[in-house]
């Protein structure tokens, strides 16, 4: 069986089950009728996922590097809904802090991935 290059990065595969942890906090924010809240959350979590899978297809290591820089400033963008959400009573200190560490983990992965991309292009 083929696959795309983004199917076999670990960074990819990561943020996907991160994403199905934030997904279910964006379900709960829905339930809760935070609708704005929720969408954001869906939106920056994907976002994430996507700009590594898009990226995967570019031209240049360069271009690709581009794509992860996005897929982590929305993962930074994550990192704040999170504050918020704990802050508005939507989760617990302790779940924040729990996925605080997987994307801080996720975070220098793909800082390091986008330095690999860039050291490759010279």
């Amino acid at each position: 069986m083929d696959y795309f290059r983004f199917e076999k990065l670990d960074i990819w595969k990561e943020a996907i089950i991160l994403g199905d942890q934030l997904f279910k906090l964006a379900d709960n924010a829905e339930k809760m009728r935070r609708y704005r809240f929720a969408n954001q959350l869906f939106g920056a979590t994907m976002s994430i996922s996507n700009n590594i899978a898009e990226g995967s297809g570019a031209i240049s290591n360069k271009e690709f590097a581009r794509y992860i820089s996005i897929s982590r400033s929305s993962l930074f963008e994550v990192v704040n809904i999170l504050h918020i959400f704990q802050r508005e009573g939507m989760i617990s200190e302790e779940e924040r802090i729990e996925l605080y560490s997987k994307l801080m983990q996720l975070s220098k992965k793909l800082s390091n991935f986008r330095k690999a991309l860039l050291n490759t292009e010279k």
